[in-house]
């Protein structure tokens, strides 16, 4: 058998294996997310059932968005599901994303929570709160920059500064004040620390419980996870309490997403955009509201009871899009106060 015929019959095979898995990716989503997939399973499950398209998760803690970027146009990747403005402006920073065109999202989720060039689309919501002993704190209503002030001195526990819950609300503080008034703020703030940054959002209402400290910051999930579903750390949630707090100059509550990505390579891209709509559909964000205790973005979907005991929350108008412009700023300036030391 002469050479050519060889590279004719193999290539003969590569085409029909071609056709074959091709064929086979037209009932398929490749999802990459930052969610462990026992949590996100049920929706997927969900999906498939009312669609017929598997979905296959890749799910991991950190590097998505480089191995995309490192996959290149060979990427199986057609989704990134991911939490946090920062992430989703890591994946545009990254040049993976390509253009979400969705008239039907459009008129579901707000302006304000998507990109203003459709490279991500907010998907469902949390806040950013303050957990409060229920023993020492009268108080039902606290603003954001009375976090600064002295009265509060030795009583507040939070995370690290620089985590990307904080940076998220620090730079919604830049993008309301300006970074010279950020500053002082975050000084005010760091001057009240009861100890040093440290630990998660969970590890907050732990010390508050502890009486280490009075107040603390932390997502409106976590409590509620506490309270629901984390039977060794329902004492932590039995203890404190949560309260919405605001920005005194707009009256709103700092709110962040759980959002998605399109990829720029996405081999199954149809699918892709079947996915990422019906993530804004009516059954999707009551799973939402439900398994991932957040705030759904399409109006008339039911708040979990859980969140809705917080009372009801004025989300801040601020864009989204925003805070990411000022994610820089309130990290240098995390680094200048000292914030973590």
């Amino acid at each position: 058998m002469t050479f050519k015929t060889l590279r004719g019959m193999a290539l003969a095979t590569c085409g029909v294996i071609a056709a074959s898995t091709a064929a086979f990716a037209q009932g398929e989503v490749n999802v990459y997310s930052y969610r462990e997939q026992k949590l996100i399973q049920p929706m997927f499950d969900a999906f498939t059932k009312d669609t017929g398209i598997k979905v296959n998760v890749v799910s991991a803690s950190s590097g998505l968005e480089q191995r995309i970027k490192t996959e290149g146009a060979n990427s199986p990747a057609d989704v990134l599901l991911t939490v946090d403005v920062a992430r989703l402006q890591e994946a545009v920073n990254a040049d993976i994303t390509q253009p979400i065109m969705s008239a039907a999202l459009d008129g579901i989720i707000p302006a304000q929570y998507r990109d203003p060039n459709g490279a991500w689309y907010g998907i469902a919501m949390r806040a950013r709160v303050i957990y409060a002993s229920k023993e020492r704190v009268k108080q039902d209503s606290i603003s954001y920059e009375e976090l600064a002030d002295p009265k509060w001195k030795g009583k507040i526990c939070i995370r690290s500064g620089q985590h990307m819950y904080n940076n998220a609300l620090f730079a919604a503080y830049v993008a309301h004040y300006g970074e010279a008034e950020a500053e002082k703020w975050l000084t005010g703030l760091k001057a009240n620390l009861a100890q040093k940054p440290s630990g998660g959002d969970r590890e907050t209402a732990r010390d508050i419980a502890a009486g280490k400290c009075d107040i603390g910051i932390g997502n409106t999930y976590y409590w509620a996870l506490m309270n629901d579903k984390e039977a060794d750390k329902k004492a932590w949630a039995d203890a404190t309490k949560v309260v919405l707090p605001t920005f005194k100059k707009t009256g709103g509550t700092h709110v962040n997403l759980s959002g998605v990505v399109l990829t720029k390579s996405a081999p199954n891209k149809a699918n892709a955009m079947k996915l990422i709509e019906w993530l804004a559909g009516e059954h999707a964000q009551h799973i939402y509201a439900d398994m991932n205790y957040e705030y759904p973005l399409r109006k008339g979907i039911k708040i979990n009871p859980t969140i809705a005991s917080y009372g009801e929350i004025n989300p801040d108008k601020l864009p989204i899009a925003k805070i990411a412009e000022h994610k820089k700023a309130a990290s240098t300036l995390v680094d200048k106060v000292g914030f973590d030391n």
